[in-house]
């Protein structure tokens, strides 16, 4: 008896084919994330891009007034008040320089969301915004560690090249000017490979548990080979929207000028400070963080994606996701994560063409590719071969009527088919010459051979 599996159904798709990915593909499936699970991604990167904005700029509001209002009862030009004007920009640049690593924290954990639900969004998973915290609560700080770790470096970096400017510059300020714009150009590619070859330590941190080394040994392996795609979809998407922020802000320009002048048209400060701040400032800044916000999100998703077809092309990831698929879709459950299986796993290179099939010694080819010649064309034909009722047996017939078999002729051997020849037209006795031509005798079918009238024009 034969047992057959039980019937599930077809595996369903997720944001991205399980195959290696082109350009376009990766490019254009940016946005997918984005359209399937819009209220958890876009609501919690707003809300977080807007916490951390007003983070920034009422800390930055507070420390400035605290420290420059006691200027107010100092008199100008004293040691005193430049002690005070000195401390007063240094706490301040102190607070800005703090919160906006905590602005970038903040960033860091709409990235590790994104990064997360991209990934269950390939395997055609849907998750709420409380099992996507769980699953990135417990990398968070080396997440965030990484972050800082990258930003404390560029500016040291910064520094150690200003500081040998500067120096250069009190010994000889031209060639100081020219090492200043020589370090400027070669700083734009050199940020781009550096953060092109970093793009995918997030990723590694977060679905593989990577730390921090083994992260950005991780994503420096990973990314050889798909080095230009991935630099061309991070660089038009950044081209992109800052592209749409510029041309957004260019209406609400229009428009506060607008609104000040049919106010205020004798130029009233106080009416044109009030449109200012609430058109010039608020609206702008609220839609450009909705913009920001899309931003974060389009990028994570783009720099996950990446992360996946990487995979797929060195450690064939899509095999262990479609297992993974087949697998949870049949019923199965307490399955292992399938990003955290086989990492590290080197395949064959996949040949991007499969070579012919050889054929067997002694075989004609497959497929033979004679000349299209239609009058030499002669289709093989059976013989025929005589039938004889007699030597049909049908099974289960009676024992008392024994099927008779007569010898059959043998076959002959197959010929190829000859058509007919064309018959020969009638001959007709050569007339005498001087003689005219014998006329024509017709008769109509059935009559009498002595029907003819040797006088009718038609005889």
């Amino acid at each position: 008896m034969t047992a057959y599996p039980a019937w599930t159904p077809a595996s369903r798709p997720g944001i991205i084919p399980l195959r290696p990915l082109t350009f376009g593909t990766i490019l254009g499936r940016s946005f997918a994330a984005l359209r399937q699970n819009p209220r958890v991604l876009l609501g919690f990167a707003l809300c977080v891009q807007t916490a951390s904005y007003l983070l920034v700029l009422l800390g930055i509001g507070a420390v400035a007034l605290a420290t420059f209002t006691r200027l107010d009862t100092l008199r100008e030009g004293t040691d005193e008040f430049e002690a005070v004007m000195a401390g007063s920009i240094a706490l301040t640049a102190i607070t800005a320089f703090v919160l906006g690593l905590a602005a970038a924290a903040l960033g860091v954990i709409v990235q590790g969301v994104v990064v997360s639900e991209v990934a269950h969004a390939a395997v055609a998973e849907k998750l709420t915004l409380r099992a996507l915290w769980q699953r990135v609560k417990p990398v968070i700080w080396r997440l965030i560690g990484y972050s800082l770790l990258l930003t404390l470096a560029v500016i040291l970096l910064i520094a150690v090249v200003a500081a040998a400017l500067i120096a250069i510059g009190f010994a000889a300020l031209p060639v100081a000017v020219g090492l200043t714009i020589l370090v400027i150009l070669a700083a734009i590619p050199l940020t781009l490979w550096l953060s092109t070859k970093l793009l995918l330590a997030p990723a590694a941190i977060i679905l593989e548990h990577a730390t921090i080394r083994g992260a950005i040994a991780r994503s420096w392996t990973l990314i050889r080979g798909r080095f230009w795609p991935a630099l061309g979809v991070i660089v038009i998407i950044s081209l992109v929207f800052g592209a749409i922020a510029q041309v957004v802000s260019i209406p609400f320009s229009f428009l506060t000028t607008a609104l000040t002048t049919i106010v205020t048209p004798t130029g009233d400060a106080t009416p044109s400070a009030i449109i200012g701040v609430v058109f010039g400032a608020i609206l702008t800044q609220v839609v450009t963080l909705l913009i920001q916000s899309v931003a974060v999100v389009v990028q994570a998703t783009a720099t996950s994606i990446i992360y996946i077809d990487c995979r797929m092309r060195r450690e064939g990831l899509d095999i262990d996701l479609m297992t993974y698929i087949e697998r949870r879709d049949a019923g199965a459950v307490g399955l292992p994560d399938p990003y955290r299986e086989n990492i590290g796993r080197v395949i064959a290179p996949r040949p991007t063409a499969y070579p012919a099939y050889p054929v067997p010694a002694g075989y004609p080819p497959p497929y033979p590719n004679p000349p299209y010649a239609p009058q030499g064309f002669a289709p093989q034909g059976y013989a025929p071969q005589a039938y004889s009722p007699q030597g049909y047996a049908p099974q289960g017939s009676s024992p008392q009527q024994p099927a008779q078999s007569s010898p059959q002729p043998a076959a002959p051997p197959y010929a190829p088919y000859a058509p007919p020849p064309p018959p020969a037209p009638p001959t007709q006795p050569a007339a005498e010459e001087g003689q005219p031509p014998a006329p024509t005798r017709w008769t109509a079918p059935g009559a009498p051979a002595d029907a003819i009238d040797p006088e009718s024009p038609w005889s």
